[in-house]
């Protein structure tokens, strides 16, 4: 049975560690101590790393982690990341035999020029691990790549099968959904996540992993064709904007400013 643990780092991090209570996978360790540990305590053997983007608090611990396990690290194959011992890209497949799992690489630029995503479609289940490119109700900031990158990389996501579980590295849901009901206030659902969202960060629990559909319902980054996101997007340019990768690049950059 396979179990999906979010180790909580620095101030908002999640690093997630696939396992099936004998072997484990690592995905994005920043730090290596809060994933030794974990594994530690289940009694787990570390078979593999993956990387979705060269920023350190998704890399930081790697080093650590291969001075006392020698397993390979997967990672994207446009970024330069030194301790990769296997370069992907889209249309790869990660094969992790431990855990009887076979993941689908895609590149999704635009947070960081080579980032990629680890996704699982198969049977009744469908997972998605994406780093910093989408969030719950937001997503990354525009460092490397371009607005028209992001855009298409969003959309990639939103196409994948509604019940896909997202597993993003962060928790910034919370705030992600107060800039949300600023620039679609009609959206009712909008309310409704948030009480949900308060709930469980009231109690120290996250609010990760969300849903494919409940990206597409709530999160204004994949609902740029939406006439009251458009209105907002204009009236604060004070010209109409039609095209949705304009309307994306401004609602990033009022979201950098939020």
């Amino acid at each position: 049975m396979l179990q999906i643990y979010p180790v909580y780092a620095f101030n908002d991090n999640y690093i997630w560690i696939l396992h099936n209570e004998k072997y484990a996978v690592v995905v994005d360790p920043g730090i290596a101590k809060p994933v030794i540990d974990y594994l530690n305590l289940k009694n787990l053997q570390l078979t593999a790393l993956l990387i979705t983007h060269h920023h350190n608090d998704h890399t930081g611990g790697i080093i650590e982690l291969l001075e006392k396990f020698n397993v390979p690290v997967y990672g994207p194959q446009s970024e330069s990341i030194a301790t990769l011992t296997h370069l992907v890209k889209e249309g790869d497949e990660v094969s992790l035999k431990e855990l009887c799992l076979t993941l689908n690489v895609l590149d999704i630029p635009g947070h960081t020029v080579g980032h990629v995503a680890y996704y699982y479609g198969k049977h009744e289940t469908s997972m998605l691990f994406c780093g910093d490119t989408l969030f719950a109700c937001g997503c990354g900031r525009v460092f490397e790549g371009t607005a028209q990158q992001m855009y298409q990389s969003l959309q990639k996501l939103a196409d994948l099968p509604a019940e896909t579980l997202v597993y993003c590295a962060h928790e910034y849901t919370l705030k992600n959904i107060q800039f949300a009901r600023t620039v679609e206030p009609g959206n009712l659902k909008l309310e409704a996540l948030e009480n949900t969202v308060r709930a469980l960060r009231s109690q120290n629990l996250p609010t990760i992993p969300t849903t494919i559909l409940k990206e597409k319902m709530t999160n204004p980054f994949l609902r740029c064709d939406h006439p009251e996101i458009i209105q907002y997007v204009s009236k604060h340019l004070g010209k109409k904007l039609s095209n949705p990768v304009s309307v994306f690049s401004t609602l990033r950059s009022l979201k950098d400013n939020f």
